[in-house]
């Protein structure tokens, strides 16, 4: 595609008790390392384009420069993700700690790299939903989200069985809330099996990672998916489902663990 800040993504669209084979324009997220004077100082999850813009404004609003004319020099190697910074001033960045810069809403959450990778785990669960239980949970996690309906300030998250919901969260960070229902799931030593995470916001790289972290084999949204976040989905073998409204929703990734009642051997979407 000649638009940078999109991609396409093959899906498996369900309406009611039908589907179809379709490609979906996806939002794609990137991440882009930003160098200073030969010092990596941080990474930002962004959309990939105006990443020069991006970078002058992040190190602006960093208190890095005061103007763009003390940046010397600016290289973007897109390929690689990264971006060089140098700089005709002085800078102390050894008290400062490298950091992940996500894309999610407000000010953003920072986390550390290595701690991900060290903690993201490949999910082999067995666990399959038809696409009539997806649209029951979906439809009581919605009837649940009474403070959202109250107040459209909150986001929520919930674990659930076939036969219905079993916690939920809320808070106004959509990570917040997965933070909270995974605190929740461990301290009452409530395992995954069998059980998928329902989710009021947009699938990101850092909520799969966070789904990865919690165990859960499906991903069930109200929003879009990046695409950064359907290839991480892919890699750690996570069932993706998006746009789940009124007999509808879409089926990114390993769409194997989502069925038809009366159709258990169908073609699904790998």
């Amino acid at each position: 595609m000649g638009d940078k800040s999109l991609s396409d993504w093959p899906i498996m669209k369900y309406h009611g008790h039908s589907k179809t084979p379709e490609y979906d324009e996806i939002a794609r997220e990137s991440a882009v390392t930003v160098t200073i004077n030969g010092e990596q100082y941080a990474t930002i999850v962004c959309t990939p384009d105006d990443i020069r813009q991006l970078i002058m404004g992040f190190l602006a609003s960093e208190g890095i420069i005061r103007s763009s004319d003390q940046i010397e020099k600016l290289t973007i190697d897109e390929a690689k993700g990264f971006a060089y910074a140098e700089l005709s001033i002085p800078v102390e960045l050894s008290g400062r700690t490298e950091r992940w810069i996500g894309s999610c809403c407000g000010k953003s959450r920072e986390f550390y790299l290595k701690q991900d990778v060290g903690t993201a785990k490949t999910i082999y669960s067995s666990v399959r939903f038809s696409s009539n239980m997806i649209y029951r949970l979906m439809d009581e996690f919605d009837n649940n989200a009474e403070i959202h309906g109250r107040t459209g300030g909150v986001h929520q998250a919930a674990v659930a069985s076939a036969n219905g919901i079993i916690a939920s969260a809320i808070d106004i960070g959509r990570h917040n809330a997965l933070d909270k229902l995974y605190g929740h799931l461990m301290e009452n030593r409530i395992s995954l099996k069998e059980k998928c995470i329902l989710f009021s916001g947009r699938i990101s790289s850092e909520v799969i990672l966070k789904i990865s972290k919690i165990g859960a084999g499906i991903l069930i949204a109200k929003s879009a998916p990046t695409d950064l976040a359907l290839r991480l989905a892919d890699d750690l073998q996570i069932t993706a489902v998006g746009f789940v409204r009124k007999q509808r929703m879409n089926v990114y990734t390993h769409g194997k663990r989502v069925y038809e009642e009366s159709h258990h051997d169908a073609q699904f979407l790998t």
